[in-house]
């Protein structure tokens, strides 16, 4: 039977063929990470798949499980919109931001490291 990885980001967008700017910075480095290791672990057997959910705030889930949950050391915090002249436009006043501190950083986009990580956790967790 072969196995399956649903990576599913969530993100902000004015619908599901709009997403803001900001958002596509995560989105970004999800394609490339999945890029290289796609092959992989096809060769191991894992089919990826991913699925785009517009939502409030900025997530990935991996096989129903948030980046947070999944790695040790990786906390959820939320920044205002206020102090990014693009996302207060795109998301409105008093809106927010979702933030992951990780290591003594702070990312408002998901790094490439955390999600190829990640992924590897949730295929192990299985």
């Amino acid at each position: 039977m072969k196995r399956e990885l649903v990576i599913e980001w969530k993100h902000a967008a004015r619908d599901a063929d709009n997403v803001f700017e900001t958002c596509k910075e995560t989105g970004m480095p999800l394609e490339a990470v999945l890029d290289e290791i796609r092959m992989l672990l096809e060769m191991e057997g894992v089919a990826v798949r991913v699925v785009e959910t517009v939502a409030e705030l900025d997530s990935l889930l991996f096989n129903g499980v948030p980046v947070e949950e999944l790695l040790e050391g990786v906390e959820v915090t939320a920044t205002s919109c206020a102090a990014c002249s693009t996302c207060s436009e795109e998301c409105g006043e008093g809106a927010e931001c979702r933030t992951l501190r990780y290591s003594g950083e702070a990312y408002e986009n998901i790094p490439p490291e955390l999600i190829g990580r990640a992924a590897a956790k949730a295929l192990e967790t299985e």
